[in-house]
């Protein structure tokens, strides 16, 4: 709904897995979208292919086996800076502030980059020494960085939506 809500068409995915996101933004975007779906697990999406082929959308994925970083790098660099209007970024969590700084300069001005799990299982609301789960620790950890960052990050607004495990939403304002 929101990719529809933004008359998005040029998007990126940032961790795919077996593409059920992938399959929903597909969808919402018009015949001539696209997709950028970035994931170095080609198997896991390859699990999902059936279901993006059924969906009649294949033809607006580009899937690229590779980690994120060697990519957003190359599309700063070869001058698509502003040109994305939505991204969802869905990746090792503990990576999520180095994807934000490539994220927004790629997303566009008024544009919208989606981070998913910035609730972290409610962790993020707990005190550290309360956190048990040797799982969730660490990565708890980059979570309550990454969230007070974006707080105060001043080229974007955000907002954490409470589904979920939380999705922060960003607006780039410049």
């Amino acid at each position: 709904m929101l990719v529809k809500m933004m008359n998005a068409k040029k998007t990126m995915e940032i961790g795919v897995f077996t593409g059920y996101s992938l399959l929903t933004t597909a969808l919402a975007l018009p015949e001539d979208g696209k997709i950028l779906a970035i994931d170095p697990d080609k198997e896991a999406y390859e699990l999902g292919l059936p279901y993006i082929k059924k969906a009649g959308i294949e033809h607006k994925i580009n899937f690229i086996p590779s980690d994120a970083y060697p990519v957003l790098n190359d599309l700063v660099n070869s001058g698509e800076e502003g040109t994305f209007d939505f991204i969802f970024v869905d990746a090792m969590k503990n990576d999520y502030l180095k994807f934000h700084e490539l994220t927004v300069k790629l997303v566009k001005i008024g544009g919208t980059i989606a981070y998913d799990n910035t609730l972290w299982y409610g962790s993020v609301a707990q005190p550290e020494d309360e956190v048990k789960d040797e799982f969730l620790r660490p990565v708890r950890n980059a979570v309550v960085e990454f969230n007070s960052f974006i707080a105060a990050d001043p080229r974007i607004e955000s907002s954490i939506v409470s589904v979920g495990d939380g999705v922060t939403l960003c607006r780039r304002l410049y």
